[in-house]
């Protein structure tokens, strides 16, 4: 059966981006948003199991019972902060979790979580220089830096003592708080956009599957990681049968890029080297038969689910589908049409078949064997004795 377009429930899909947003989830401290991941697939009649790492797996099965199998990858997991000190002046030193700039953490209100679970203490990222009826010009010469900024504490507190009697200590959280906005021209303002969005997405596009009553051409695996902004990934959790994993992820909205907050993203390559060349150009060709407004990109400081899952030897193809992100792991902002059309692709993705599905169906097979043909020149004959170029 041909891949059709499914209808895709906005509503569902910007309620459930909010609710993920305001789940705070640093890299680290990822069970809360685990559980409402498992509740919204349990509520769409999927189950999921859990890793011991906290990495969540879920499938959509497809009708054949043996063969190849693809997975859809994510992330709940966002940068964040962790108290590496706490000051003389009753403030707290942070520690970036994830690669991201002080410069944007400038100003950002945070939730510091101590081992008391039922207390939540508030605070906010202020350079150290942050008056400038006191310092005047001093603001603006500071530097950039985490050892440039501390968290002002809502609490009547001056010194490590007490900072203490609060219960904070060295290896607290600090979620810098999202505080997520969607404009009436469609722009999704928010934090942490990296990948709540992309959560939000693939769960719209699971229920689109499960609402039209669509079964999949191939089993569906979805493996929701919770450690790839501090680079594992998708380094374990994925089933030994899947044989094209996509992920999906901010793309980049910025100047020299291709990518648009409207529009859906494919990455061919970013700073781990390119992505596979049937997967990829079969998601092109599903967009491009299908109207889907889908612009190819390639990024330099990046990497992303996938790479982890291949360092790690995960034997298969792997493409990554973003949704344009502007300010990456600063102040984001992407928009519904560019959500809308990543999550029509991975319906239409998840209904059409393995770009190789016989040959896939092995993990591996005779070279002669390899359809190279289909996308790519390549000898008819197949390989040659002995090495190429010589008679």
């Amino acid at each position: 059966m041909s891949p059709k377009p499914l209808a895709i429930d906005l509503d569902y899909l910007r309620q459930v981006l909010v609710e993920l947003l305001e789940i705070p989830s640093p890299s680290g401290r990822t069970d809360h948003v685990q559980q409402y991941v498992g509740e919204r697939l349990s509520a769409l009649g999927i189950s999921s199991t859990l890793t011991r790492r906290g990495a969540l797996s879920a499938c959509l099965p497809g009708p054949r019972a043996t063969g190849a199998d693809r997975a859809i990858v994510v992330h709940t997991d966002t940068i964040g902060g962790m108290v590496k000190r706490l000051k003389e002046n009753g403030r707290l030193e942070l520690k970036p979790i994830g690669t991201h700039s002080a410069r944007f953490a400038e100003g950002a209100h945070v939730r510091i979580f101590t081992d008391d679970l039922d207390r939540v203490i508030t605070g906010q990222v202020l350079p150290l220089k942050a008056s400038g009826h006191r310092y005047n010009e001093g603001v603006d010469l500071q530097g950039v830096g985490w050892e440039l900024v501390e968290v002002r504490v809502d609490e009547p507190v001056s010194d490590i003592a007490g900072l203490r009697a609060l219960g904070i200590d060295a290896g607290d959280f600090a979620a810098l708080l999202p505080q997520p906005t969607i404009t009436p021209a469609g722009y999704v303002k928010s934090r942490h956009l990296d990948d709540k969005a992309g959560v939000a997405a693939v769960l719209t596009a699971f229920k689109a599957m499960v609402d039209a009553g669509v079964t999949p051409a191939v089993t569906a695996h979805l493996l929701v990681t919770v450690t790839e902004e501090v680079g594992h990934g998708a380094s374990h959790g994925l089933d030994p049968d899947v044989a094209e994993i996509v992920s999906v992820d901010a793309a980049v909205v910025a100047p020299g890029q291709q990518s648009r907050e409207d529009a859906a993203t494919l990455a061919m390559g970013d700073g781990v080297g390119p992505f596979d060349y049937h997967l990829t150009r079969n998601l092109a060709s599903i967009a491009r038969e299908h109207g889907l407004d889908l612009v190819r990109d390639v990024f330099d400081y990046y990497r992303s689910d996938v790479a982890a899952a291949v360092e790690a030897g995960a034997h298969a193809r792997v493409a990554l589908l973003g949704f344009g992100v502007d300010a990456t792991h600063g102040h984001e902002r992407t928009h519904l049409d560019g959500l809308r059309h990543l999550t029509q692709l991975l319906c239409l993705y998840l209904q059409s078949d393995l770009v190789f599905p016989e040959w896939d169906a092995e993990p591996e097979g005779d070279l002669a064997d390899f359809p190279s043909l289909a996308v790519q020149p390549a000898s008819e004959e197949g390989p040659r004795e002995g090495p190429i170029g010589l008679e």
